[in-house]
């Protein structure tokens, strides 16, 4: 369910502020190649689409907009906090750590995206690498068979918890929930977030701010403890609390919603004939990145409905374009089957 039209009315009705609305379809995804200019690098973060979208209507009526990002960074609302911590309860003393190598081979045997997979994943993982499953797509083992011959030696130099490692130890000792929030702070939130909203936004010349990033406000939100932060699975605990009065309980207490698109579906509809186009083109093919054979049974597996392969669908259709947009610097071309 991606649709948050009802809450969003329901703050607006309670703050007498004027409600505008935007329902993206799949004829969006015409703006794929623009975005692939205005993002300038291989971006595969699908949330870039409602992105731009709400900042072109947004741009229709001011020219600087606030921006709620880094609230959940900062006061741990992410869900997968509550999950690793969940994980950890379970997998992180005897017996169950005896378990771990066992896990570990199931879920390289088993196909990616079977299921069961990604479960064996997890649990035979080590905290800080569990964390990195977490928040990666791929993990190398699963590039080794993605890639070409000439660049199945790329993925031996991919290790996202050796690069968590790095970046934890340069802050010393935290509890596991500051440790997560640490890395999404340094990582995901520049990385991403505000790569994704700094440049849609300014692609349709809106300036957006974020005050939850104020210094001074992140300065004092580190000194409050983990456990008011993340409280019983409830992520943003003390923000909640501290909003209890100014918002309707029903958006206070309503389940986490990203801001996503239904690739799923559209790779199986709207969007699976310009996919097809693209990834199975000569021109993709001949670039040598990856198995054709492996892209041809992501899109097999998927349209069958045996697995959900949308992101690694996505993660290859913005490559192409970018590809195509910046490395054979062929503008206007980029959607054409060839």
């Amino acid at each position: 369910d991606f649709d948050e039209l009802r809450f969003a009315r329901q703050v607006a009705a309670r703050y007498g502020t004027d409600h505008y609305e935007l329902v993206v379809k799949p004829a969006a995804l015409d703006v794929l190649p623009k975005l692939a200019w205005h993002l300038d690098e291989p971006f595969a973060d699908a949330s870039a689409i409602p992105t731009y979208y709400v900042s072109k209507i947004t741009r229709e009526h001011v020219t600087v907009a606030l921006s709620g990002d880094g609230g959940d960074e900062s006061f741990a609302g992410y869900r997968r906090y509550a999950q690793a911590l969940a994980l950890a309860a379970r997998m992180d003393h005897n017996p169950a750590r005896l378990a771990r190598p066992l896990l570990r081979l199931a879920s390289r045997l088993l196909p990616v995206g079977a299921p069961g997979q990604a479960w064996t994943g997890l649990h035979g993982a080590a905290p800080l690498e569990r964390y990195a499953r977490l928040i990666t797509h791929e993990r190398p083992e699963t590039l080794r068979r993605a890639l070409s011959d000439d660049w199945a030696p790329v993925a031996s130099r991919v290790s996202a918890p050796a690069s968590l490692a790095r970046l934890v130890a340069q802050e010393g000792a935290l509890d596991p929930i500051s440790t997560f929030q640490h890395i999404d702070i340094n990582m995901y939130l520049p990385d991403d977030i505000l790569a994704k909203v700094d440049r849609t936004s300014m692609a349709v010349s809106l300036e957006t701010r974020v005050p939850l990033l104020d210094h001074r406000l992140m300065e004092f939100v580190a000194t409050i403890p983990s456990s008011l932060k993340l409280r019983d699975g409830t992520g943003k605990y003390i923000l909640k609390q501290a909003m209890a009065t100014r918002l309707p309980a029903e958006i206070l207490t309503r389940r986490k919603m990203g801001f996503g698109v239904p690739l799923g579906a559209w790779f199986r509809t709207e969007l699976r004939d310009m996919t097809h186009d693209l990834l199975l083109a000569p021109r993709t093919r001949e670039r040598g990145i990856f198995r054709s054979s492996w892209v041809e049974g992501l899109l097999r597996a998927h349209e069958a409905g045996r697995r959900d392969c949308s992101a690694r669908l996505w993660a290859l259709l913005c490559l192409e374009l970018w590809m195509r947009r910046w490395a054979d610097k062929s503008p206007g071309a980029e959607t054409r089957a060839a």
